[in-house]
């Protein structure tokens, strides 16, 4: 499973230009399922997403957590992190895991999300969606979490 964190300062998505949700200060992160992808995976992911120091402590360093600043968590479906790149110049879905598949694991991602973190909301899976963001810093980290990492 792959999520692509960006701290911001705000962000927002729009559906059929309504905005549907957003956040302040936090973290955006564009979710992507693979083949062999599981909730044991996602469970993983969402772990280091809450956990991931990228926010400032009191000397500037990147020491806080999104757990410990308690921001808001924005989780949005992107399965175009799953393409390969690595040949020519149109990208193949292949490593992406099917639909029905992703649905039910970002389901399961933003499901516990809720459990653990008071202040997430989520893109719709499957729309078309305008996300609008200001990236604070720029601070932008991929984070897999890759078949047999548990």
């Amino acid at each position: 499973m792959i999520g692509l964190l960006q701290r911001v300062t705000c962000a927002r998505v729009e559906v059929d230009e309504v905005t549907v949700v957003a956040i302040g200060r936090g973290l955006l992160v564009m979710v992507a399922v693979e083949h062999g992808d599981d909730a044991a995976r996602a469970d993983r992911l969402l772990e280091r997403i809450l956990g991931y120091r990228v926010f400032a402590d009191k000397e500037g360093r990147m020491n806080l957590s999104l757990a410990d600043t308690h921001g808001g968590l924005l989780l949005v479906p992107q399965f175009t992190l799953a393409a390969d790149t690595r040949k020519g110049a149109r990208p193949s879905f292949a490593p992406a895991a099917p639909a029905d598949l992703s649905a039910a694991l970002y389901d399961h991602l933003t499901a516990r999300a809720r459990e653990r973190h008071a202040a997430v909301q989520t893109g719709q899976f499957g729309a078309n969606m305008q996300i609008h963001l200001v990236n604070d810093g720029p601070v932008t980290f991929w984070l897999r979490v890759a078949p047999g990492e548990q």
